[in-house]
């Protein structure tokens, strides 16, 4: 099955989040019988990334999360570490294996540099994963370091391997959209880790699809819309961290029009970063920021790149079997199973 999404949309190159220059993922996914889970990675740029900061900022739509780091990504407005996604009770091998990186590679850092602000963000995939075992070991977060690069897997990988969205098999998916401003263009991109909303839901490009499945399908399932989504988006734009948090906001467009009411036991988490400002160690900085009223073609490109990432997971994801021995469809399996047509 074909799936052909969002044609009119102008996208870049990969339509990935990595389409933003310097932009990179890495996964690293773990398989053993019941053990399905993982470490995905986002590389914010090519460079310093502790000592070139970007411009940055989050927004928690619904704080059912437990992730790290972001209390002072929001009091600065900067981001400095790489950021990470991975299970719930991983976070904190996670942080712990993401320092001792960081140690390796600034002989300052915990002394006269301080200790660096490590992102590291969480979904829970104790379903499908045997999560109380702890699995992710340190060998994992430094090989989705190792793995980065610009053309990266979607779907069950990394971070993504155990989770479940809409009632299918969802995971990692990004997109990205070209805009054009006083006659440059510029990028916008997202990648989710999705693990949320209810079958009977799910839109595609304003398609009742999950309606339809649930209609035919023989288990009515009346699921609350829980779980978790982790959003990033990045973008060359010149924007200030409060600029980013207007943004950051946006996403909540992308997400409804999928077809989730961010229900009570679901943690939906964004975090948004500029690479146009690097922020040095030098007393004063210049950045350049976008005009205030020429937000709205971004605004609009981080609804429809957070929708269409959202159906990506759900597209790029295979079938996969729970720790109790059931089957989690995928969204593409689920369609052909129920003879609707897509």
């Amino acid at each position: 099955m074909t799936f052909e999404i969002f044609k009119d949309s102008r996208k870049g190159r990969l339509n990935k989040i990595s389409d933003v220059r310097g932009v990179r993922v890495g996964h690293s996914t773990i398989r053993d019988g019941k053990i399905k889970t993982g470490v995905t990675c986002i590389m914010p740029h090519d460079g310093d990334v502790f000592k070139e900061k970007l411009l940055a900022s989050s927004y928690i739509i619904n704080g059912y999360g437990k992730s790290l780091g972001l209390v002072q990504l929001e009091e600065l407005g900067t981001l400095e570490s790489p950021i990470f996604m991975t299970n719930t009770m991983s976070l904190g091998r996670v942080l712990d294996s993401s320092m001792k990186w960081m140690i390796d590679r600034y002989e300052n850092v915990g002394d006269k540099a301080g200790a660096p602000n490590i992102i590291v963000t969480e979904c829970n995939d104790g379903v499908i994963n045997d999560m109380r075992g702890l699995h992710v070991k340190e060998e994992n977060v430094l090989e989705s370091l190792e793995n980065i690069k610009e053309d990266f897997d979607e779907g069950s990988v990394g971070a993504g391997t155990g989770m479940i969205s809409f009632n299918l098999k969802g995971g990692i998916g990004s997109s990205s959209r070209i805009i054009e401003i006083g006659g440059e263009d510029y990028t916008l991109g997202s990648l989710v880790l999705s693990n949320f909303g209810r079958i009977k839901d799910l839109k595609v490009e304003g398609r009742p699809i999950g309606h339809e499945m649930y209609l035919k399908s023989k288990e009515k399932r009346e699921d609350k819309d829980k779980g978790s989504i982790i959003i990033v988006l990045a973008t060359d734009l010149p924007l200030s961290s409060r600029q980013l948090k207007r943004l950051a906001k946006r996403a909540t467009i992308g997400i409804g029009n999928v077809g989730s009411y961010l229900g009570h036991g679901s943690g939906d988490i964004v975090i948004a970063f500029s690479t146009a400002n690097k922020i040095g160690e030098s007393n004063f900085q210049e950045i350049k920021v976008l005009k205030e009223d020429l937000l709205d073609q971004a605004f609009r490109a981080c609804a429809d790149s957070v929708e269409e990432s959202v159906i990506k997971s759900l597209i790029y994801s295979k079938s996969e079997i729970t720790k109790d021995g059931k089957k989690i469809f995928s969204l593409e399996e689920n369609l052909e199973n129920l003879g609707i047509d897509f």
